[in-house]
């Protein structure tokens, strides 16, 4: 049998990164309503994320950072966990989810000009079409599903969001170069480490007036499911792909997202497939495609990938 490509590799990488996150969008908003506080939650899961890296990093992979590369490690741990998961779980507790899957549909689009200004990835005919395909079946299939609402206390959650996805499209674009000069684990290991730091002072107050008696196990079992699936795994598989695919492509994934919690609703019973769906998931999986095309011809001049 014929082994997968990098490039193939980092695609199924980035396809379980977008099933794990797109069940994540209802999963944290039933753990924000009347459970825990957006502060509690994100203490939670960077404290069990960094743990994760550390330990994973200490017992596989042995290597040093320099100096200078700890500055910008410190950077990417504040905006790509700090503030980029305190602002999705402040925003996701005055918001929906379906709104907040919206708002994210932009990421691809600030990844793309992030990475033509700051490393110079080439902005081709691909890309720009891959994106306007995926960005208009995922809004067709959202929009199609449920109602949208932007009034009250959804204005300032979607405020939220949308700052959210500034922080991680930048984030995905700095760490780039990083990716091929130290392997994943460490990256993660100190991302995970500054950023749980920057959260400290606003968190530590409310993560100490937790209950945690009053909390059912199935309801660990789901920040079980944040802390290990949704930023430990989901987290390496990013920078896994990062190693040998371009942000550009990586970020497109967050169009799989809403298609996937649209597949997940059928699969146990709770939605239906229709002509809609099948138009909005046709639209995705074209995009996919073009971007990939693309991508394919760039890896090698662009992006050289990591060993295995």
């Amino acid at each position: 049998m014929k082994t997968p490509s990098q490039n193939q590799r980092a695609h199924l990488a980035l396809l379980a990164t977008a099933f794990i996150w797109g069940l994540n969008y209802t999963i944290s908003k039933y753990l924000l309503t009347g459970i825990f506080t957006p502060l509690q939650l994100i203490f939670l899961r960077l404290l069990g994320g960094m743990i994760c890296f550390y330990i994973f990093q200490k017992l596989f992979v042995h290597e040093k950072v320099a100096r200078k590369d700890l500055i910008m490690l410190a950077f990417l741990g504040i905006i790509g966990f700090g503030l980029n998961q305190t602002l999705f779980y402040a925003g996701l507790a005055f918001t929906s989810p379906v709104d907040a899957s919206i708002l994210h549909v932009i990421n691809p689009i600030l990844v793309l000009i992030f990475s033509s200004l700051l490393i110079g990835e080439k902005v081709t005919f691909r890309k720009t079409g891959g994106i306007l395909l995926g960005s208009s079946g995922a809004l067709l299939l959202i929009f199609y599903s449920s109602g949208v609402s932007f009034s009250g206390n959804h204005a300032l959650g979607n405020l939220m969001i949308i700052l959210n996805m500034l922080c991680y499209a930048l984030y995905l674009v700095l760490i780039k170069p990083l990716t091929g000069k130290y392997k994943t684990a460490t990256i993660l290991k100190w991302v995970s480490l500054f950023g749980f730091i920057f959260i400290i002072p606003f968190s530590i107050k409310p993560a100490l007036q937790i209950h945690f008696s009053a909390i059912s196990l199935n309801t660990w079992l789901w920040v079980l499911y944040v802390i290990v699936m949704n930023t430990f795994i989901a987290y390496f598989l990013v920078n896994y792909a990062l190693e040998r695919v371009m942000p550009s492509v990586v970020s497109y994934y967050t169009y799989l997202q809403p298609f996937i919690a649209a597949a997940a609703s059928v699969t146990v019973g709770t939605g239906s497939i229709t002509w809609t769906k099948i138009l909005a998931a046709s639209l995705i999986f074209s995009g996919v495609a073009l971007v990939n095309t693309g991508s394919k011809n760039e890896q090698s001049t662009e992006s050289k990938p990591a060993p295995d």
